[in-house]
C-alpha cells in the first residue's frame, strides 16, 4: 500500500520565508550573547560545584557509585590489569631505552591521575608500546649508549640518569602541550588522525617494535638505529650478527614465544568462559626469574638480567628541561598518537556502553598525567589497547579500577621490585612483541576497508608504507599530509550534475543516474556537492559553462548581437522621434530585433545549491563572474537551497547587483514553480504551489 501528499503553500524566496519565519532582529541575539557570558562568567556556589564536577570528574561519578552492583567487577578487573601491568611496564621501559624500574613508576602515577581526571570508565592508561619506542628514539639520538660502557660503574648509574631525564623531559613538554591544547579546546585536532591513519600507524609501528626486540630476543649487543630508514638498518645490524647469537637466550626466547601465544590464544578463544583472563605474562616472569635464579643463568650462559630494580617510592626528580628545543618536534608527534590513540580508545567503549566523553576534558586528564608523573622519573603514557581490553571484558565498570590497578603496582614498587633482579630482558622482548598482536590483526580488516571505500584503503597502505619504509614520526607526518590531500582533491573533483524532475512531484534527481526524470524546458537545473573556494573555482566554472555550453565564442557573438540590436532600436527611435511619429512597430517588444533564443536553448539557470557548504571571497566573486557572463548571452540566473553562512557571503560580496533578490528561492521546486508560472502568466504575481 502506497502513501502520497498533497502540499498546497505559497511560494517563498529567501526575503519571504525570512520575513515570515526568520529572527526579529539581531539586537536580540546580541542581548542573548551577552547574558551568555554574564552567566558564564558568574561566580555562584551552584557554578562552582557544577565546575569542580567538569573538571575533576571523580566528584561526578564517585558519588553516584553502586557498590554493590560495580565493586566485585572493578576490584577484578583493576588486579588483573595491574598484573598486566608489572611485566609489561618493565617490558616497555626497554622500548624507551630506560631501566625497567621506570616502566613501573609509568604505571602507577599516571594511572592514579587519570582516576580523577578522566572521563572513560573503561581506560586504562600506562606505558604503550607505540609511545615508548618514539619516545626511545628521542632517549638514543640524545643519549647514544656508549660501546665501552661497564653496567656496573658509577658511569652507568650517570648513563641511566641521563637517558630518564630525557625521557621525563619528554612526558613533561607532552603534558604542558596537551594543557595549551585545553586551555584553547583544541580536543578536535584528533580528528585529523582518523581512523585508517591511526591503524595504519600501529600496525606499521609493530613491525618497528618487533624488529628492535630481535636483538634481545637473540641475545645481541647492537646499538640502537634511529632516523629514517631505521628499520632496516636494525634488520641489517641483526642478519649481521647472527653468527654472535646467545644459544641460551635464544632458547629462552622461543620457549617464552611459544607459552605466551599459546595461553593468548587460549584467553581470545574462551573469553566467554574465562572470568578473567590467564595472567600468561606475570606467570612468565616469575617462571623464567626462579629459573635463571635457580641455575645461575646470568653467570653460566652470560644471558642479560634486568638487575637491580630499587624497592620504594621514587623521589621528585626535575627533568632535562634544557633539552626542550631538541625534542619538540618529536615530543609533538608523540602527544598526537598519545592522544588520538587515548580518545579514540575512550570513544569506541564509550559508544559500547552507552555514555559519553569529553575530548578537550581527555586533554586535561593526560596533560596532568604526564605533567605531574613526569617529575617523579616517568615516561610518556597514554592509553593502552591490551590492559583496555582487558579491563573492559574482566569487568571494570569505571575509573576506580585504576585505584587496584595502582595498589597492586604499589605492591611491586614498595616489596616484590628487588625479587625480578635475575628477569632476563629476553623474556621482556617476547613480551613487548606478543602485546602487539592486536595491532597485527588489523591486516584481516583490509579487504572490508577496500570493499567500503578505496581513498581510506589508499590512505591507511600510504600511512603503512611511509611509516615502515622512512620511520615512525616521518611516516606519520606523511600519513596525515596524504590523507588531507585526499580531503582537498575530493573538494577540488566534486561533481556538478544537472537535476530531472520526477513527474508530478517535487523531487529532483541527477539525470546520469535517474533516467526516468525530466529536464524542466528552457531550464537547467545545476546542483554542485562540494564547497566553492579558491582551490576549486576554476574546475566549478569550467563545469558549469560545459554544462550551459557558454563557450567564449558563444558568449562574443551573443554579446555583438546584443549590441546591434541596442543600436538599432537607439536609431529606430531616433528616426520615429524625428517624424513626430511613434511606431509600435519598432518598439523594443519587437519580435524583429530579438536575440534568436530557440525552445531547446537555456534561457534560465537555476543552481541547487544545498551541497555547497561554503564559499569564500574567490567563489563568491566567481558567482558574480557568472551571472555577468550568463547576462550577456541571455540567460537569467536563479538560486536555491543556500544556506545562511553562503547567502550571507554572496550578499556581502555585492551578488545582489547582479542578480534580482527575488531569484534566490527556498527550494528548486519553489524556483521551478515561480519560473513556470511568469512564462505562463508573466503579468500576474504567482504565490501559491502545489507540491
Amino acid at each position: 500500500m502506497s502513501a502520497s501528499v498533497a502540499v498546497y503553500r505559497n511560494i517563498y524566496t529567501e526575503d519571504r520565508f525570512k520575513q515570515a519565519y526568520g529572527t526579529e532582529d539581531d539586537a536580540r541575539g546580541d542581548a542573548r550573547l551577552r547574558e551568555r557570558l554574564t552567566g558564564t562568567c558568574r561566580c555562584s556556589r551552584r557554578g562552582c560545584v557544577h565546575l569542580l564536577k567538569e573538571r575533576a570528574p571523580i566528584f561526578s561519578w564517585l558519588p553516584s557509585y553502586r557498590l554493590k552492583k560495580w565493586i566485585l567487577g572493578d576490584t577484578v578487573a583493576g588486579l588483573t590489569v595491574g598484573i598486566l601491568h608489572i611485566p609489561q611496564g618493565m617490558a616497555f621501559a626497554l622500548l624507551t631505552s630506560v631501566a625497567p624500574i621506570f616502566g613501573l613508576y609509568t604505571s602507577f602515577f599516571p594511572v592514579v591521575l587519570y582516576m580523577f581526571f578522566g572521563t572513560g570508565h573503561h581506560v586504562s592508561t600506562g606505558t604503550f608500546a607505540v609511545v615508548s619506542m618514539m619516545t626511545g628514539t628521542v632517549v638514543e639520538q640524545l643519549v647514544p649508549t656508549p660501546l665501552d660502557l661497564n653496567s656496573s660503574s658509577s658511569a652507568a648509574a650517570e648513563f641511566e640518569a641521563q637517558r630518564i631525564a630525557v625521557a621525563s623531559a619528554v612526558a613533561l613538554l607532552s603534558g604542558i602541550i596537551m594543557l595549551c591544547m585545553f586551555g584553547l579546546q583544541l580536543g578536535f585536532l584528533s580528528t585529523y588522525l582518523s581512523e585508517p591513519i591511526v591503524k595504519a600507524f600501529t600496525s606499521a609501528a609493530a613491525f618497528h617494535v618487533t624488529i628492535s626486540q630481535l636483538q634481545s630476543m637473540l641475545g645481541l649487543r647492537l646499538p640502537r638505529h634511529t632516523g629514517t630508514f631505521s628499520l632496516f638498518k636494525t634488520l641489517a645490524a641483526v642478519m649481521k650478527n647472527l653468527g654472535d647469537t646467545n644459544m641460551a637466550e635464544l632458547l629462552i626466547s622461543l620457549v617464552c614465544l611459544i607459552f605466551l601465544v599459546s595461553i593468548k590464544e587460549v584467553n581470545m578463544r574462551y573469553k566467554q568462559k574465562l572470568r578473567t583472563p590467564i595472567p600468561v605474562e606475570i606467570l612468565v616472569v616469575i617462571i623464567v626469574t626462579a629459573v635463571a635464579y635457580g641455575f645461575s643463568l646470568d653467570s653460566s650462559y652470560n644471558i642479560q638480567i634486568v638487575g637491580h630494580i630499587p624497592a620504594g617510592f621514587p623521589r621528585p626528580r626535575m627533568p632535562a628541561v634544557h633539552a626542550f628545543p631538541e625534542i619538540a618536534g618529536d615530543t609533538i608527534a608523540i602527544t598526537f598518537v598519545g592522544y588520538a590513540v587515548s580518545v579514540s580508545l575512550a570513544m569506541i567503549y564509550a559508544d559500547k556502553h552507552g555514555y559519553s566523553i569529553h575530548p578537550n576534558q581527555e586533554l586535561l586528564a593526560h596533560g596532568i598525567s604526564n605533567t605531574v608523573s613526569s617529575f617523579f622519573t616517568c615516561f610518556p603514557s597514554s592509553a593502552t589497547l591490551a590492559t583496555t581490553n582487558i579491563l573492559e571484558s574482566a569487568g571494570g565498570h569505571t575509573q576506580l579500577s585504576g585505584l587496584f590497578t595502582s595498589l597492586v603496582v604499589l605492591i611491586v614498587l614498595l616489596l616484590i621490585g628487588p625479587l625480578f633482579y635475575f628477569l632476563p630482558k629476553a623474556v621482556l622482548a617476547c613480551i613487548n612483541v606478543t602485546s602487539l598482536r592486536q595491532m597485527f590483526l588489523q591486516f584481516q580488516e583490509l579487504p572490508e576497508l577496500w570493499r567500503i571505500s578505496k581513498i581510506d584503503f589508499m590512505v591507511w597502505l600510504v600511512t603503512w608504507l611511509s611509516v615502515v619504509v622512512l620511520n615512525v614520526d616521518l611516516g606519520l607526518a606523511t600519513g596525515v599530509v596524504f590523507s588531507m590531500m585526499t580531503v582537498i582533491c575530493r573538494t577540488q573533483r566534486a561533481g556538478c550534475s544537472v537535476l530531472g524532475r520526477a513527474s508530478n512531484t517535487e523531487i529532483y534527481r541527477p539525470l546520469e543516474k535517474h533516467t526516468k526524470c525530466y529536464e524542466v524546458p528552457g531550464v537547467k537545473i545545476l546542483t554542485y556537492n562540494g564547497p566553492i573556494y579558491y582551490g576549486n573555482r576554476s574546475f566549478f566554472r569550467e563545469e558549469v559553462s560545459k554544462l550551459l555550453g557558454l563557450t567564449p565564442e558563444k558568449i562574443r557573438r551573443r554579446e555583438k548581437a546584443q549590441k546591434a540590436l541596442e543600436k538599432r532600436e537607439r536609431e529606430t527611435t531616433v528616426n520615429t522621434v524625428e517624424r513626430g511619429v511613434t511606431n509600435h512597430l519598432f518598439s523594443s517588444n519587437n519580435e524583429i530585433f530579438k536575440p534568436e533564443t530557440p525552445e531547446h536553448e537555456v534561457q534560465m539557470v537555476l543552481i541547487d545549491c544545498s551541497s555547497v557548504i561554503f564559499v569564500d571571497v574567490a567563489g563568491a566573486r566567481l558567482f558574480i563572474q557568472m551571472c555577468t557572463e550568463c547576462q550577456k548571452v541571455g540567460v537569467s540566473v536563479y538560486l536555491a537551497n543556500c544556506n545562511e553562512s553562503v547567502l550571507r557571503i554572496l550578499t556581502s560580496s555585492g551578488l545582489m547587483n547582479y542578480i534580482n533578490a527575488q531569484h534566490i528561492f527556498v527550494t528548486v521546486h519553489d524556483a521551478v514553480m515561480y519560473i513556470q508560472h511568469q512564462r505562463e502568466k508573466p503579468q500576474e504575481n504567482t504565490s501559491t504551489v502545489w507540491v
